[in-house]
């Protein structure tokens, strides 16, 4: 059994090499990763209305909860952009990564707990459908999606079940009390690799909208 003053100086030592790795990932330069347009309609607190507009992407779908889902949608889609298509052409990675699920029903957290999801990688915007690649794998779909009004929250930390349902819960309160009406299911929006520390980690969600004033 290790003495106290050694199990504190390895205690010490892990938690100095903690904040190194930190600071190294503070201090290195960004990648520039693409992230979409947008223009911030209202903004209140972590709240946001936007206006997105028309976006081509590839879509895979995939069965499971969300994090199955987001890993094998994501190995699928980045199969597909790393080269596994008609030209053999690599396509820029760009951000976030969406996981939409296929869940009928009205526009409630509940709809989290599907088993089949719509795994989404935006393409880049100087592509669309004219210039893409075909995917050679199976069960990649490339479209493009319309202008959109979006309500969006966002938030840091690791995106679990929990932390998913509590910041769509509250959307969907600053939805209705906006005067607007949900008219899709929830998207949550990933930013980061893996490897980026959980309180560095940009997580949304997003949730089509109309105005119910209409």
């Amino acid at each position: 059994m290790k003495a106290p003053w050694r199990r504190r100086r390895v205690w010490c030592e892990r938690l100095a090499g903690a904040l190194a790795l930190c600071l190294i990932l503070l201090a290195r330069p960004a990648m520039a990763i693409e992230t979409p347009d947008y223009k911030v309609l209202v903004k209140q607190g972590a709240f946001e209305l936007r206006a997105y507009p028309a976006q081509t992407v590839a879509e895979a779908v995939v069965e499971g909860d969300q994090q199955d889902a987001v890993r094998q949608g994501f190995r699928r889609l980045a199969g597909y952009i790393f080269g596994a298509n008609s030209s053999n052409q690599k396509i820029a990675m760009t951000a976030p990564v969406g996981q939409t699920p296929m869940a009928p029903g009205p526009v409630t957290a509940s709809a989290l707990d599907a088993k089949r999801w719509i795994v989404r990688f935006d393409m880049p915007r100087d592509q669309d459908l004219t210039t893409l690649p075909k995917p050679k794998t199976a069960g990649i779909q490339l479209t493009t999606r319309p202008p959109a009004r979006i309500a969006a929250v966002r938030f840091s930390g690791l995106m679990s079940d929990r932390a998913a349902a509590k910041e769509t819960a509250e959307l969907l309160n600053h939805i209705k009390t906006a005067g607007l009406i949900p008219c899709g299911p929830p998207t949550l929006a990933q930013y980061d690799p893996p490897w980026t520390p959980w309180f560095m980690r940009r997580n949304e969600v997003l949730i089509p909208v109309a105005d119910e004033r209409k």
